[in-house]
């Protein structure tokens, strides 16, 4: 294929592309505003509650594959970076699932399959068809693998969701200590060990046999520490509490995104991706940020757990 039918292909990938980005503020206000984000909530209800907790344990190593994918460019083993990279660490939930379809068949306007859905819309195809002299190597790049080097990048984006959902969960962590105990509680493993001493406190109270006055004075003369196996059970409870709690997050954290425009912003993002992986430019990709800023927060909640330990 000659040069200039390459350029005129180019050409109208980035007007395609240009088009979508055009489409994004109105796609966040429909699907992440909260009319849109209870509908698509509605889909946590089942086994995403499940898959919510196995996703929090599965974080780091989404992190680290994608930590990998980054040193081996450096090494310019780009093989290895590719195969690092089309790894979907993380479970597919129907959330993401519905997410993901939104998107391709709604923002993207592309040909969408799974399940009993499907969409047959294809813009770009549109878009290049009108062009006959495209036809040739419109096939040539889709034999060369673009489509899974997109779904690879949305499944990176659909990641994205499990990680805010956690920094949503350990927002509220936070807000409850702060208001519950006066002090920095980033995660379960700060906030576990105050809360086990309230019960402790509570527990020996309620069985103070000369009643709950005088259990009063002689627990502040001398308190009680909850039991390892109490502050393990503490914990257990309340990462279980908070998975649930991930499932369902969204429904606050969307809002939030949409009027800070987090929500376009991440969305052009994949969209210069994807118009990258289409052209071959590779200036740029998408890297799922929000997925560090979790495993931070988690550093952070060790961190202070640790101090704790040490102080007591």
């Amino acid at each position: 294929m000659d040069a200039e039918t390459e350029a005129a292909l180019v050409a109208a990938g980035h007007r395609y592309f240009a088009d979508r980005r055009a489409k994004v503020p109105g796609f966040v206000r429909r699907t992440f505003g909260l009319r849109g984000t209870l509908g698509l909530h509605r889909h946590a209800l089942g086994w995403d509650i499940l898959k919510a907790p196995i996703n929090v344990a599965l974080s780091p190593l989404f992190v680290a594959s994608r930590l990998g994918a980054l040193a081996a460019d450096g090494l310019s083993a780009r093989g290895i970076a590719r195969w690092l990279r089309a790894r979907r660490i993380l479970l597919p939930t129907a959330v993401a699932r519905e997410t993901e379809r939104r998107i391709v068949a709604d923002l993207l306007e592309l040909p969408w399959r799974q399940g009993g859905s499907g969409s047959s819309r294809d813009a770009l195809a549109e878009a290049m068809l009108a062009e006959p002299a495209l036809r040739a190597l419109i096939q040539r790049r889709l034999e060369a693998g673009v489509e899974a080097r997109v779904a690879a990048r949305l499944g990176d984006y659909s990641g994205t969701r499990s990680a805010v959902a956690e920094m949503t969960t350990a927002m509220g962590t936070l807000g409850a200590g702060a208001l519950a105990f006066n002090a920095l509680t980033p995660g379960v493993l700060s906030l576990a060990p105050a809360l086990s001493a309230i019960l402790a406190h509570q527990a020996a109270l309620a069985a103070f046999p000369l009643g709950g006055a005088l259990g009063s004075v002689w627990l502040g003369l001398f308190p009680v520490a909850a039991s390892p196996l109490q502050t393990g059970a503490v914990v257990v409870s309340l990462m279980m509490t908070g998975s649930i709690l991930a499932a369902f997050a969204g429904v606050v954290a969307d809002p939030i995104q949409t009027r800070l425009g987090i929500h376009d912003r991440r969305l052009n993002r994949l969209i210069d991706a994807l118009e990258d992986e289409f052209t071959g430019s590779g200036r740029h990709g998408f890297v799922a940020r929000e997925h560090y800023l979790a495993r931070m927060m988690d550093l952070a909640d060790a961190g202070m757990a640790t101090l704790r330990l040490f102080r007591g």
